[in-house]
């Protein structure tokens, strides 16, 4: 566990003042925690604000953004396929319908078990099978704003006064709970979904007022606290539900910006709402079926699964086992699947979608049109080299001849050249087809190489960015298809299985640095020079606020052809960072140390990368690395015991010293010094004409 023990004192659930020393903690702070104590009064605060969210709703404009994006949710539903999830008692349906006190006291016994089951599968299959649960579930008492068992809060007859459920970290010392020990909230609420407002299924301000004061009460009993927050204490999750329905609020926000005045609560709280916090809300989506089971594998307990994972990794720290290493089983599970089910490999193509032939025996033979040949949907598109592709780019219709065929294992893309300039090579990238709306894992790696490559190459070339050592947008758009395109007028697709596949054309063309290691042709020169490019590569990204995020061997290229000396560029920015709500890829054994902790970028993360990737290319050895923990154990041995250093220290003295520099820079808050360390590379350079040739890039 991250932080501090529980055990420890901390802020109280109720009322009743803590006897935490205060510390250097203003006490106008702790006494408008103790103050803050009705979510009547903060919705009151907030009329006009949310009449105002009204109006945008109105103008068809979101109000507010969704907190988890469709691609990271279907990430997490693959993660989840090995995971058993058991509500054992069953939601009432439609309590809303009913005045019986038995049905609400059902409802939150059954609410209460849902977050057990929910929390207990996810700790175990991300965090530990072997270790006991660290958390406990219990219903908020609103009276007295402490924390009660449901079974005994109805049989004491607080049933009346019960306003949530919550998950809790373990303290047996305070049975009723503690307000900075609470990791998430459930607002037991009826008929959410009837209380939506707008089109996005937004719930309604009375119910998002209350969401909005127990997320506010959470961040600052956190700002009280002597626990320890992973990454931070900055953002907290609150769920709404009723008997089938449910959604998450997501807030983000600094405290310390909130104006304690003890005598004006809660205008000073609504003032902080609308000025210095970031609110995100999920639709509102079904969670229970008709028999009150719920319905694990639906975006409705998906979206909440995801915020409950959110929650136990502030207090848990990052899990053992990533998402990403569980969804990576996808594919074998898949392939068991099929020998279970006896199936052939000639009806399956690269992405594991089966294609179905149907046949039928006619006595005639029939003329038929090109046009009305139907292509089956899941046909996968078949490129070789030779073969012509036509791209719809903007209002131009550019042609592309395939030269050659890369496959590095895990995604395909192609070097070719456009027709009316053969001599220049380009790199071609094929999406998957937008009509899959559950891709398989492969798909989800084509989404970030494709269609996140082209929109974050297309905010660098609007903000100007060029380098000859990043890669150039040379094409963008959407590929024509064979026969007539039948795509109806009102925008979309038609039923040709390639219409609408996005394609992303880029240059420069080289051989990758992992290529370039396994021929043996990656040497001390080498290593300088892919030294300095990648620095100068990063330094223009990061004065546009983008970093990298994914360096590695495969992302990185030597441009031989047309070029006086070679040069390497940085590629692969599908998993760039544009914003801090941004996630990482995630590598075992390229991503930083502060990447696999946190799950973000600090500022020399991708330099951290970079040095990885010159230590494997120069020969370093990795050990097998099959989870996180094992990952940064390794990290941590290495840096303590200088063994990166002394494998670069070998290559030369400027590697060894960047490697010092980087090591004395990971995880704080300091900038990277981009300029000293590409002087210092430079004058390590060896080249012929030295000199003679000027890089503006620095």
């Amino acid at each position: 566990m991250q932080g501090r023990s529980p055990d420890q004192e901390s802020v109280g659930s109720g009322t009743k003042r803590s006897s935490v020393s205060s510390g250097s903690r203003p006490r106008s702070q702790k006494e408008f925690f103790y103050k803050f104590v009705e979510s009547d009064g903060l919705t009151a605060k907030l009329v006009d604000w949310f009449e105002s969210l009204t109006e945008k709703c109105a103008l068809k404009r979101e109000a507010f953004d969704v907190p988890f994006e469709l691609i990271d949710l279907q990430k997490f539903d693959y993660a989840l396929e090995g995971i058993s999830f058991q509500q054992m008692i069953r939601m009432p349906n439609a309590v809303h319908a009913s005045t019986s006190d038995a049905l609400e006291a059902t409802a939150y016994l059954a609410i209460e078990d849902f977050l057990h089951a929910s929390v207990k599968g996810l700790w175990e299959a991300f965090w530990s099978q072997d270790e006991p649960m660290p958390f406990s579930v219990a219903c908020l008492y609103n009276s007295n704003l402490k924390f009660y068992q449901a079974e005994k809060a109805i049989a004491s007859g607080r049933l009346g006064s019960l306003s949530a459920t919550g998950i809790l970290l373990n303290n047996p010392r305070h049975p009723h709970g503690k307000w900075d020990h609470v990791l998430e909230l459930a607002l037991l609420r009826s008929d959410i979904r009837g209380l939506t407002v707008g089109s996005d299924r937004r719930p309604s301000p009375s119910v998002l007022g209350d969401a909005l004061f127990y997320a506010l009460r959470m961040l600052l009993a956190r700002s009280l606290s002597g626990l320890s927050f992973f990454p931070d204490p900055s953002m907290v999750f609150v769920l709404l539900v009723d008997s089938q329905y449910g959604g998450v609020v997501k807030v983000e926000g600094d405290v310390n910006k909130l104006n304690f005045d003890v005598n004006n609560v809660y205008e000073c709280a609504a003032e902080w709402v609308k000025n210095h916090s970031r609110i995100s809300v999920s639709p509102i989506d079904r969670i229970w079926n008709k028999l009150g089971n719920a319905n694990w594998g639906d975006i409705g307990a998906l979206q909440v699964l995801f915020a409950t994972f959110h929650c136990i990794m502030q207090y848990a720290g990052m899990p053992k086992h990533s998402i990403e290493d569980l969804a990576a089983d996808h594919s074998s599970r898949l392939q068991t699947r099929r020998v279970e089910r006896q199936l052939g490999e000639n009806n399956v193509n690269g992405n594991g979608l089966f294609r179905y032939q149907q046949r039928s025996v006619s006595p005639e033979i029939v003329e038929v049109q090109e046009d009305s040949v139907k292509v089956n949907s899941r046909e996968p598109m078949k490129l070789e080299a030779g073969s012509m592709l036509w791209l719809e780019d903007s209002d131009w219709q550019k042609g592309y001849q395939i030269k050659e065929v890369i496959s590095t294992g895990e995604l395909t893309y192609y070097i070719a050249s456009y027709v009316e300039d053969p001599g220049k090579n380009l790199f071609l990238y094929v999406g998957s087809h937008p009509s899959q709306l559950e891709p398989a894992w492969e798909d989800m790696n084509l989404w970030y190489q494709v269609q996140r490559q082209t929109k974050v190459m297309t905010i660098m070339k609007q903000k100007g960015l060029s380098s000859k050592y990043l890669p150039e947008l040379s094409a963008s758009g959407r590929i024509i298809h064979p026969g007539q395109c039948q795509r109806p007028s009102s925008g979309g697709n038609c039923d040709h299985p390639w219409c609408g596949t996005p394609i992303l054309v880029t240059s420069p063309v080289g051989e990758t640095v992992a290529e370039m290691v396994h021929t043996g042709q990656f040497g001390s020169d080498e290593a300088i020079k892919c030294c300095h490019d990648c620095l100068s590569a990063l330094s223009a990204a990061a004065s546009s606020g983008i970093r990298h995020g994914d360096i590695r061997p495969e992302n990185v290229i030597c441009v031989k052809s047309g070029a006086r000396h070679p040069y390497f560029v940085l590629i692969g920015w599908g998993h760039a960072i544009l914003e801090d709500r941004d996630r990482s890829a995630m590598n075992l054994h390229f991503s930083s140390t502060y990447a696999l902790q946190e799950g973000k970028l600090c500022s020399a993360s991708d330099a951290e990368s970079l040095v990885y990737m010159l230590y494997y290319s120069c020969g370093g050895v990795f050990p097998e690395l099959d989870s996180v923990e094992g990952a940064l154990q390794w990290r941590e041995t290495s840096w303590s015991r200088r063994l990166i250093q002394q494998k670069l220290g070998d290559i030369s003295t400027v590697l060894k010293a960047f490697a010092d520099y980087v090591d004395s820079l990971c995880g704080t808050p300091y900038p990277m010094d981009y300029d000293i360390w590409l002087r210092r590379l430079r004058r390590n350079i060896h080249q012929e004409d030295h000199g003679k040739e000027i890089d503006a890039t620095g």
